[in-house]
């Protein structure tokens, strides 16, 4: 009666689990195949699960009637940095907070956990006038860059991935006379490798998607990073879905390549700590 049981419990949860995927990829799929259909297809918007004609031509207009190349290479710089700072500033402060003893240590940390309660929308009009107003960066890398260098949410994560790690390799460090961020470099970075990378693909995605602080600070066509660039040809080419799918594919396609060549790591970082031993 219990293995009856368990197989029906079994078959309810993977038809449940494959409806989600089905979901979830029916969305992508047509996106996908838009982007390859004739003008004459596109213009109808005509959900087609497999395109009568085969036509690169969404692509042409895409990357015709906009500055597409400029919007990729934006958003590649401004995730590629944010991603960059945020492993290295996250992973340094975290190695602070999980691993060294000096005062106030927790104190800190507590107040710079206190700030992920409050909402990003109650600190984004005194961000936007500091940075427009007081600094002048408006239409700048740096106002798309400077408020994102380190998450607290990163810091957070950090400590608590670096607390699992061995204390008795950076004790035998100290001994033989390495300094701290020697320490930290040499020894807690490798050791680190799964939980840096779960880091850095969070990290990537997040500033990749993002969309409405570069819609903020920015004013120009050429400063426009991919996400806030599809936004405005949409609205500029209302009727021209099959371009717009092909820019929808092209801004996701990173997305895919950034997760299968890192999975490896990712899987390994959400399941440290799940099996004891």
């Amino acid at each position: 009666m219990q293995s009856k049981t368990k197989m029906i419990f079994i078959g309810v949860a993977v038809a449940v689990l494959l409806l989600w995927v089905l979901i979830s990829i029916v969305p992508l799929y047509w996106m996908i195949i838009g982007s390859f259909q004739d003008s004459k297809a596109s213009a109808s918007f005509q959900p087609q699960w497999w395109p009568e004609i085969w036509s690169m031509e969404p692509y042409e207009r895409f990357f015709g009637k906009t500055m597409a190349v400029r919007w990729l290479f934006n958003s590649l710089l401004v995730s590629s940095v944010l991603t960059v700072t945020n492993v290295f500033f996250a992973s340094l402060a975290g190695y602070a907070f999980a691993k060294l003893k000096f005062p106030g240590r927790n104190s800190i940390f507590w107040v710079l956990l206190s700030t992920m309660m409050i909402p990003a929308q109650v600190t984004l009009i005194p961000l936007y006038v500091l940075m427009i107003n007081v600094f002048d960066l408006g239409n700048t890398y740096t106002a798309i860059l400077l408020p994102g260098i380190a998450s607290v949410g990163n810091i957070f994560l950090m400590k608590q991935y670096m607390s699992t790690l061995p204390t008795s390799l950076i004790h035998a460090a100290r001994i033989d006379a390495c300094s701290e961020f020697g320490i930290f470099w040499k020894i807690i970075l490798p050791m680190a490798k799964p939980g840096l990378a779960v880091l850095a693909i969070f990290t990537f995605v997040a500033n990749w998607n993002d969309f409405f602080w570069p819609l903020l600070v920015t004013s120009s066509n050429s400063m426009r990073t991919i996400q806030v660039g599809l936004a405005s040809f949409r609205f500029a080419e209302s009727t021209d879905y099959g371009a717009i799918m092909a820019g929808a594919t092209i801004g996701a396609l990173p997305m895919f390549i950034l997760f299968f060549s890192l999975q490896k790591y990712f899987l390994q970082g959400i399941t440290i700590g799940a099996v004891k031993g």
